[in-house]
């Protein structure tokens, strides 16, 4: 594989790992939400809630740091959350081999009906010692697909770490 010019390239996270299969937690979905946050604003008319302060979200092994989180309902139904912080940062366990995956970004939003996570801004992936980054990463969470650059409609090359097999980065 080798890097455009634009950066343009996608990277399944089992292909930077060396893992064949690396899918989060099937039973995170599944989970009730846990969310945490110093204040919290509720417009019902428009369906958005808005955590404030050291806010803390847990699905399952799914965990979000973030400064404030808004979260959109409609029809009862939590459709999105839309994170901000310096950075927001987010963990998971992945179903295969119990490793973590983290991420970091100044945002993130997360599409809940397609199950993927867009972080903006000074973004990061990590699993085992292996890194990349880029302004834009759009990560599923299901499948633990990953696009960057040009793919995930980023406008710069995409950076990426991967540590020499055998090698484990420290926790």
């Amino acid at each position: 594989m080798s890097l455009s010019k634009t950066g343009g390239w996608i990277v399944s996270l089992a292909i930077l790992v060396g893992c064949g299969r690396a899918w989060a937690l099937e039973s995170d979905r599944e989970q009730p939400m846990e969310l945490a946050a110093d204040s919290l604003s509720i417009d019902e008319s428009k369906g958005v809630s808005l955590y404030q302060g050291h806010v803390e979200i847990t699905q399952g092994s799914f965990k979000l740091w973030a400064d404030q989180v808004w979260i959109f309902r409609s029809q009862g139904k939590t459709e999105k959350i839309v994170s901000e912080g310096e950075p927001t940062r987010f963990q998971q366990l992945l179903q295969v081999d119990g490793e973590q995956v983290r991420g970091q970004a100044r945002r993130m939003e997360i599409d809940l009906g397609r199950n993927e996570l867009l972080m903006i801004d000074q973004a990061s992936l990590e699993q085992a010692g292996n890194r990349f980054g880029n302004d834009r990463i759009l990560y599923n969470r299901s499948t633990a697909q990953v696009k960057a650059g040009s793919s995930a409609q980023g406008k710069e090359r995409v950076q990426v770490v991967i540590e020499p097999q055998g090698k484990r980065a420290s926790p």
